[in-house]
């Protein structure tokens, strides 16, 4: 086996690690295997920290990273045999169009849960085309299977399910990670009340008129004291959800957060393309099938064009500076792609930043490898928010809930001051 930077694609061929991982990636996802651009950059920084001495752990790492479920493993065993014997070149998708037609080039759809793993006469079929693996091959491959059901045992589906990116689910998996993300708890930080409220309590601060005007009525002295304090509340939630065509892939997990926080926390519920709707009433249904019919029923513009500005400007005017949005913490769930200009971004989001506590935007481009929010409506955007998160998968979503309960300020600790010794001691 080559150095790092290198890769035994074929016998007697070497090709760069990130062309190898790219073709690689190409090939998994021309088999049906949905690969995300960012788990082929993963696998090109793997093969430059860990040394691929051998076949072996060249497949246990490529397994690794691009491999999400053992339905995908027959798949992607069969790329993988096809490459180290000589079948197919993973350097290949370098875009030479004279080159012939590689292993798994056909077109698929993307496998669900359910059609994955061939069943019956078709998978004889594919087992027929496919290549047969070397005797060698067959032992190593006994050798791994211990170690794959022990992986298989250790992660469960819940589990595996945390990381991954919900562009990258099938329709089923969505269903799973839709159940997970309206168990999360979404809380806002407490705020104390300007008026205070009458308390018997010692400590608190001392009513001086409630105690005078009682014992005024009594006709005695002041027998009784009478405590001031003032409460504590937790924020109001506010959440706006971008729901164009380019959140699409998003759209239906971030629905679910919605309306765990609605039916959870009394969170105020917005989303928006083109127009903005409330959809508040319509996710507090128990039953969240329920819930995300009424919201779809009622909601005109589904994956339509993004006005950002326009969107904002209706929610202050017609619901924020009635009271929703002063001191509340408001949550935008958006790409930031928009028709709108920047300026008219920037002028809404200077509005709305008078009016919040904190602004989070959740930003699922965000985790991408080399993003940069450079794209108009974000980075007019940027500047009034207190947090920027990515909120592509249910580990994202859990930060996010850190983020949502978390203060705007913290305080730093003050070491405490040495006091000055007196000089009638120091002459002692």
């Amino acid at each position: 086996m080559p150095e790092a930077s290198t890769i035994a694609a074929t016998s007697g061929v070497t090709v760069e690690a990130a062309a190898f991982a790219v073709g690689f990636a190409t090939a998994l996802r021309r088999a049906g295997l949905a690969v995300s651009p960012e788990r082929t950059a993963w696998l090109t920084e793997a093969f430059r920290i860990v040394p691929q001495d051998s076949r072996a752990a060249l497949y246990r790492t490529c397994r690794t990273i691009l491999v999400s479920s053992h339905l995908q493993l027959p798949i992607f065993d069969a790329v993988f045999s096809a490459v180290f014997d000589g079948l197919l070149d993973p350097a290949d998708a370098r875009g030479d169009p004279n080159a012939p037609p590689s292993v798994g080039s056909e077109e698929h759809t993307r496998p669900t849960a359910s059609d994955s793993r061939p069943s019956g006469s078709s998978e004889n079929s594919q087992a027929s085309q496919q290549p047969a693996p070397s005797s060698a091959a067959d032992g190593r491959e006994e050798d791994r299977a211990p170690d794959r059901e022990s992986l298989l045992a250790i992660a469960s589906s819940e589990e595996r399910l945390h990381d991954m990116s919900f562009a990258e689910l099938s329709d089923e998996e969505i269903t799973q990670i839709r159940t997970l993300v309206r168990k999360i708890i979404v809380s806002t930080p407490a705020v104390r009340s300007r008026r205070r409220h009458p308390s018997t309590r010692s400590g608190a601060r001392l009513d001086m008129r409630r105690t005078i005007r009682t014992a005024q009525r009594n006709g005695t002295d002041a027998t009784r004291l009478i405590y001031a304090h003032r409460r504590s509340r937790l924020r109001r939630l506010v959440l706006l959800c971008d729901i164009s065509g380019s959140m699409e892939p998003y759209t239906r997990v971030f629905l679910s957060l919605l309306q765990g926080a609605v039916v959870g926390a009394q969170a105020e519920a917005f989303v928006f393309s083109t127009r903005l709707t409330r959809l508040t009433r319509q996710l507090m249904a128990r039953d969240p099938d329920r819930a995300l019919a009424n919201a779809a029923a009622t909601t005109v513009d589904w994956a339509g064009g993004t006005r950002l500005a326009e969107s904002i400007r209706a929610f202050i005017d017609d619901h924020g500076r009635r009271g929703i949005a002063r001191g509340a913490v408001v949550v935008v769930l958006s790409d930031g792609w928009a028709h709108d200009a920047p300026e008219e971004v920037d002028a809404q989001m200077a509005r709305l930043r008078r009016l919040a506590f904190r602004i989070i935007w959740v930003n699922p481009r965000k985790v991408a490898v080399g993003y940069r929010p450079l794209v108009g409506g974000m980075a007019a955007a940027l500047p009034y928010c207190d947090s920027f998160v990515s909120g592509h998968s249910y580990a994202a979503l859990v930060e996010l809930a850190a983020a949502i309960r978390a203060d705007r300020y913290v305080m730093p600790e003050k070491p405490i001051p040495k006091k000055p010794i007196p000089k009638k001691q120091r002459t002692q």
